[in-house]
């Protein structure tokens, strides 16, 4: 009796051989604040409606530990660079090589040893693609569909597919591409949202301001995270991102539906903030 009991804590260490890793993790909270570029709450705009997707996946172009609020972009430990390509011309994020994870899924997974020692008070997330389920209204009929957000500052699109909709991009696609497709019927579309539209929350873009049309989601730990290099455990960092109402389209009929065939157009599509958090 008294091994069974042991049992379980001997199960959960990590052998002498095994290194200490940094996991990230991705989780969607369509109840978590709405916030806007600037960090703060934020509602729908006036004109506007939106609706909380149900996210199936999601990836990410880069990822960086800050230790405070005055470091600069790229001047934390980096600890993610997904690939780069100029195929489609200019430089571009390679979406035939992006890691698609849905919620709880590793999403990246490296040596602690990798991580320069440190205390880290914000997390930055440059994000790069969501799909995620919505619903439409066509003639009064509401329907499910999936939609494929890009909201990387730039990706290469190759042939992608939503279920059994097939979309021939090859080429280069600025922030705010998009394509639907209705599950189970035989409908598809695709557009692209306005220039600059895209909401990148930033609470300290005072201090600390990310470029222009990139999808660097910036978010406070609640107590830093310290890597003091002694570590014998897995870290485990989860980052919730609010999908609070964070597909936003431009109404013609005012009644909270998404409506594309009378002209209701896409005009946001970003996270709405980011809190991240450890387990060590």
């Amino acid at each position: 009796m008294t091994a069974l009991l042991v049992l379980p804590f001997v199960s959960c260490s990590k052998d002498a051989d095994e290194e200490p890793m940094l996991i990230v993790k991705f989780k969607f909270d369509p109840n978590q604040v709405r916030l806007n570029n600037l960090g703060q709450p934020s509602t729908v705009a006036a004109g506007n409606a939106a609706q909380s997707p149900i996210f199936n996946s999601i990836s990410a172009h880069y990822m960086e530990l800050a230790p405070n609020a005055n470091t600069q972009i790229g001047q934390g430990q980096i600890i993610y660079h997904a690939p780069e390509t100029t195929i489609g011309g200019s430089n571009a994020i390679d979406f035939s090589q992006s890691k698609l994870v849905a919620q709880d899924e590793v999403f990246l997974k490296i040596p602690l040893s990798q991580v320069t020692t440190g205390s880290y008070e914000w997390m930055r997330v440059s994000l790069s693609y969501q799909n995620y389920q919505i619903n439409v209204r066509n003639a009064n009929v509401d329907y499910a569909g999936t939609l494929a957000s890009f909201v990387g500052f730039n990706t290469y699109i190759g042939t992608f597919d939503i279920d059994n909709s097939t979309f021939p991009v090859n080429g280069n696609r600025a922030q705010g591409y998009w394509a639907f497709a209705l599950n189970n019927f035989p409908y598809s579309t695709s557009g692209q949202a306005p220039a600059g539209a895209t909401t990148v929350p930033n609470p300290i873009a005072a201090t600390s301001p990310i470029p222009t049309g990139s999808c660097v989601v910036t978010g406070k730990f609640a107590s830093n995270l310290v890597i003091d290099g002694t570590e014998t455990n897995d870290v485990v960092v989860t980052l919730s991102l609010s999908v609070n109402n964070s597909f936003e389209w431009h109404e013609v009929t005012a009644d909270g539906k998404y409506e594309p065939s009378i002209g209701e157009n896409v005009t946001d599509m970003g996270l709405r903030g980011l809190i991240p958090s450890y387990v060590k």
